[in-house]
């Protein structure tokens, strides 16, 4: 839920509903921002913020402009004294399990605090709407947000009901990770006419075992890190007997951001060529 609130000349008061459910009220839209999410730095530079972003945590590399932010620690370790010390009138946050105490701090410290959890495609052209009008850029949020669900139209359109590929996603190897069907990859696998293998397993990133996948026995096995070499091991695998193996940077999937759209391009053509190949 967005709302532009009434106020004087003097100055836009501005409010949106975060993904927690929280109202996040400016006085003014915001100039001075601190992203604590690779993939918020990223949604703001395409909502047309990039210039109002002051701080960053490591791994924010995307746009190139992104790279020469001052950074304030990891997911992990968010370093409290750098994000007040440049002074944010809005910190757009993911908590994790690494960062919520330290964004429920900055909450309890009276920072307006945006917070993001997005699990389906729609969040993507949402959050950007939302981040537009926290900064003041509407209009080219909202130019990037119908970009970005014209594409998953497109996409949709093409791919949705094509003949179903059983698709098994490797986040990592060590431990062996995936994903359920609640996380974002899945959605990106049915957009391509795909079946994620592991998706009725409760917990959003789960551990697996080997022996898991060589029982789900997938048509394809997509990894986003590490080498996919080991699964050569599993001769029986169908994704293995036929040569059924790719790879996709993690960045185009992993990332709730209009790059996602990139990697799930590559992803539906991959597809296609497992249903050629069958």
């Amino acid at each position: 839920m967005v709302w532009v609130c009434a106020a004087p000349a003097h100055a836009e008061q501005v409010q949106v509903r975060d993904d927690y459910g929280n109202d996040v009220r400016l006085a003014a839209p915001a100039r001075r921002i601190v992203s604590l999410s690779p993939h918020l730095t990223e949604l703001l530079y395409a909502a047309g913020a990039g210039s109002r972003v002051v701080g960053a945590l490591e791994y924010s590399d995307y746009p190139a402009e992104a790279l020469r932010l001052p950074r304030v620690g990891s997911e992990a370790s968010i370093d409290l004294e750098a994000v007040i010390a440049l002074g944010p009138d809005l910190i757009v946050a993911w908590p994790n399990a690494g960062s919520v105490r330290a964004v429920n701090r900055l909450a309890e410290l009276r920072f307006a605090v945006f917070r993001s959890e997005p699990r389906e495609l729609d969040d993507i052209p949402r959050s950007l709407e939302r981040l537009g009008i926290l900064a003041g850029t509407s209009d080219e949020a909202a130019r990037a947000a119908a970009a970005f669900r014209a594409r998953v139209r497109d996409l949709e359109l093409r791919y949705s009901k094509r003949p179903r590929v059983r698709v098994f996603y490797q986040v990592w190897d060590r431990p062996l990770l995936t994903v359920n069907g609640d996380h974002v990859i899945s959605k990106v696998m049915r957009l391509c006419g795909g079946e994620n293998v592991f998706a009725g397993l409760p917990l959003i990133a789960p551990e697996i075992d080997r022996e898991a996948v060589v029982q789900a026995n997938p048509d394809a096995i997509i990894a986003s890190a590490a080498s996919l070499d080991p699964w050569k091991a599993f001769p029986d695998l169908a994704a293995v007997a036929n040569g059924q193996l790719y790879a996709i940077p993690a960045d185009l999937l992993q990332r709730h951001t209009p790059r996602l759209l990139d990697g799930a391009e590559r992803l539906c053509r991959l597809l296609e060529q497992v249903r050629t190949r069958s």
